[in-house]
């Protein structure tokens, strides 16, 4: 009983995830990004959303949380570290990417509040 009420929890987590994601790429495209991949994944990491706008490739990571500073906080070095390894395998399988500029990006989504775009959160 208690491993299926755990497993539905984290079903829950899931979709509301995937379902703050959907959101930060509508609203990426309407700030004029074109999209380039969701969920890019390689053995060193995994990027939610990587977007293009003229010559900047922005890495897209999404964090829901029941507040924005919740989500904020739970960005840890260690994950950007894999987000930054998987940008890097990303633009080695795309080289017409490579001459863009590349930004890191953290959206943060909360209920009840529209998602922040913080452009350029860190740098490698």
């Amino acid at each position: 009983m208690l491993r299926e009420a755990r497993r539905e929890r984290r079903r829950a987590a899931y979709r509301a995830g995937r379902h703050a994601e959907a959101l930060c790429v509508w609203l990426l495209r309407l700030k004029g990004y074109r999209v380039l991949a969701r969920g890019f994944r390689v053995p060193a990491g995994e990027i939610d959303i990587l977007a293009r706008r003229g010559a900047v490739l922005a890495a897209v990571e999404v964090k829901r949380r029941n507040t924005v500073a919740a989500a904020a906080e739970s960005i840890v070095p260690h994950q950007r570290r894999r987000i930054a390894r998987a940008l890097e395998a990303f633009v080695a399988r795309n080289p017409a990417l490579a001459a863009l500029t590349l930004r890191f990006d953290v959206m943060l989504v909360s209920p009840w509040a529209p998602p922040r775009h913080i452009i350029s959160a860190w740098r490698p």
